[in-house]
C-alpha cells in the first residue's frame, strides 16, 4: 500500500470494505430469500398432506379397525407448480402399514419437533426417492369414526427442481442488483476521489514546473481543509529555505567584500617588505596585525553562518548547559584584556540551565563581554551579573563607557555596523542578536545615567530556562 499513489490507496481503502460488506449482504439476502422460498413450498407440501387427510376414513372397530384411503392423484396436481417438479405421497396406517401411495418412499419414524410454526403435527426433512433428492413433509393426522380412533401418518414428497430453479433466480437477481450497486458506488468513489485529489495534483504540477530557485509560497485558494496544514507546513519550510538561501547569498557577498580589504592591505605590506621600504621586523609586525584582523573577521563571519544554521535545527535536540559556568569561563579567557586595562571587574552568577549548544552561549557571552571590556575606559568599572528568576535567566553586563547614541542604537545589531571608526568589523552584536533570536530570547542596550549624564551602558540578555522553553 505504501508504494501506491494516494488516489489508489483511497480507492482500495474505500472499495474493498464496501465490496466485502456487499458480498456479506448478498449472501445474507440470498439465504433469507431462499429460506422464505423453502417456507412457501413447505406450506404447499403441508397443504397437500392436509388434503390427503380429508380422504382418510376408519373401517371396523377396536383392534380390527383399519385405515382406509381413497386419494385421487388429481388431488396433488393442484399443488404441482409446473412440469419440472413431481409430487408423491404415502399414507401409513395405525400400525405403520402401507395404506396408499408409493411404498418406495421411506417410512418416517422419527419424533416430531416441538414448537413448530404450523398449526399441525408436521415435520419437514430432506430425503431421496428413486435416486432423486426430495423434500418431504410428514403429517400425523388423527382419523376417527363412531367406532374407532387412530393416528395416520401422511408423507408428501416433492422433487427439488423447482426449488433449485427458484434459488438460482433469487441468486442471479441478488447478484445482478448488488453488482449494479457496486458499480455505482465505484463510479461515485472514483469521481469523488478524483475531485478530492485534484488540488494535490495541481500543487504537484505547480511545484514540478517551478525553477530551482523559486521558493515563493504555494497558492492554496482551492485546497481542502485537510490539505491546508500540509500546504502551510510546506510554505513555512520554503520560507525557511528562502531565508537560508538569502542568508547564504548575503554571507558570500559580505565575506567577499569584507575580506577583500585585509587581503589587499596584506598584499601591499608584503610587497613593501620585499622592496625593503620598511624594516623586516616592522613589516612582520604589520603583517601579523593584518592577519589577526582578517582571522577575527573570518571567525565572526563563520559564527554568523553557524548561528543561522541553528534555525534549521529542532531546539529540543540541543543539550542543557549551565550558562553560569560558561560566563565564568569566558571571563577567565578575557582576564588578560581586563588586567591589561586595569579594570575594576566584578562577577556574580547563579546556576542557569539553558537548552542550547555550548558554543552558542560562549560566542554570545564572549562578544558582549569583549565589547564591554574594550569600550570601558582604563581603570574603569565592569560588572557582570547572571541571575535567574525561575522562568528566565538574565545576563547583565554593565560597563562605564560612553554609552550609545539613539541614532547608533538602531544600527548596532546590523552586520558591519561598528560603534566607532576603529571599533572593529561590527559583527559582534550582529552575532549576538542572531544567537538570541534563535534561542527565543531578547537583548537590550540601555544607557545608565547619573546626575543627568551617561555613566555607562547596561547590556541585558534574557533567555528562557530549560523548564520554560520559548514557544515554537
Amino acid at each position: 500500500m505504501k508504494k501506491l499513489s494516494l488516489r489508489m490507496q483511497l480507492l482500495i481503502g474505500i472499495l474493498l470494505p464496501l465490496v466485502a460488506l456487499i458480498a456479506v449482504n448478498t449472501v445474507s439476502l440470498y439465504l433469507q430469500a431462499s429460506g422464505s422460498a423453502h417456507m412457501a413450498y413447505d406450506r404447499t407440501l403441508l397443504a397437500s398432506a392436509k388434503l390427503i387427510g380429508e380422504f382418510l376414513s376408519v373401517d371396523g372397530s377396536g383392534a380390527e379397525a383399519r385405515l382406509q384411503a381413497d386419494v385421487p392423484y388429481a388431488a396433488l396436481e393442484a399443488f404441482e407448480a409446473d412440469q419440472r417438479s413431481r409430487m408423491v405421497y404415502k399414507v401409513s396406517g395405525f400400525s405403520s402399514e402401507l395404506v396408499s401411495g408409493f411404498d418406495e418412499l421411506k417410512t418416517w419414524q422419527g419424533p416430531l419437533p416441538d414448537g413448530t410454526p404450523y398449526n399441525a403435527l408436521v415435520h419437514f426433512y430432506d430425503d431421496t426417492f428413486r435416486g432423486e433428492a426430495v423434500r418431504v413433509a410428514v403429517l400425523l393426522q388423527p382419523v376417527s369414526s363412531t367406532t374407532a380412533l387412530g393416528m395416520a401418518t401422511i408423507q408428501v414428497a416433492e422433487t427439488l427442481e423447482l426449488r433449485e430453479a427458484l434459488a438460482r433466480r433469487i441468486l442471479l437477481s441478488t447478484l445482478w442488483r448488488q453488482l449494479v450497486l457496486v458499480g455505482i458506488i465505484a463510479l461515485v468513489v472514483v469521481i469523488v476521489v478524483e475531485r478530492a485529489t485534484k488540488p494535490i495534483r495541481r500543487v504537484s504540477s505547480d511545484i514540478v514546473r517551478r525553477t530551482e530557485n523559486d521558493l515563493t509560497p504555494i497558492a492554496a485558494h482551492d485546497a481542502t481543509p485537510e490539505l491546508l496544514p500540509l500546504l502551510d507546513a510546506t510554505n513555512q519550510m520554503m520560507g525557511r529555505m528562502q531565508h537560508l538561501l538569502d542568508h547564504q547569498k548575503r554571507f558570500v557577498r559580505d565575506t567577499s567584500h569584507q575580506l577583500r580589504t585585509p587581503l589587499a592591505v596584506l598584499k601591499v605590506q608584503v610587497q613593501s617588505a620585499l622592496r625593503g621600504d620598511v624594516e623586516p621586523v616592522q613589516a612582520l609586525r604589520e603583517i601579523n596585525q593584518t592577519v589577526e584582523r582578517a582571522t577575527v573577521l573570518a571567525n565572526q563571519m563563520l559564527a554568523i553562518a553557524k548561528a543561522e544554521q541553528l534555525r534549521l535545527q529542532d531546539p529540543r535536540d540541543a543539550p542543557v548547559v549551565d550558562w553560569s559556568e560558561i560566563v565564568r569561563a569566558v571571563a577567565l579567557d578575557l582576564s588578560a584584556l581586563i588586567g591589561e586595562r586595569h579594570l575594576d571587574f566584578e562577577i556574580e552568577t547563579q546556576p542557569a540551565p539553558i537548552r542550547s549548544h555550548e558554543w552558542a552561549l560562549r560566542e554570545l557571552t564572549r562578544n558582549l563581554l569583549h565589547n564591554a571590556a574594550k569600550y570601558t575606559p582604563a581603570e574603569g568599572v565592569l560588572r557582570v551579573r547572571l541571575h535567574a528568576d525561575g522562568r528566565h535567566a538574565a545576563l547583565v553586563i554593565s560597563d562605564s563607557g560612553p554609552g550609545i547614541s539613539p541614532e547608533l542604537r538602531t544600527k548596532l545589531f546590523q552586520p558591519f555596523a561598528a560603534g566607532s571608526v576603529n571599533g572593529g568589523s561590527g559583527l559582534g552584536l550582529a552575532i549576538c542578536r542572531e544567537i538570541v533570536d534563535v534561542l527565543g530570547g531578547s537583548i537590550a542596550l540601555e544607557n545608565r545615567y547619573a546626575a543627568g549624564r551617561i555613566v555607562g551602558l547596561d547590556t541585558t540578555v534574557r533567555l528562557a530556562l530549560h523548564e520554560n522553553p520559548p514557544p515554537a
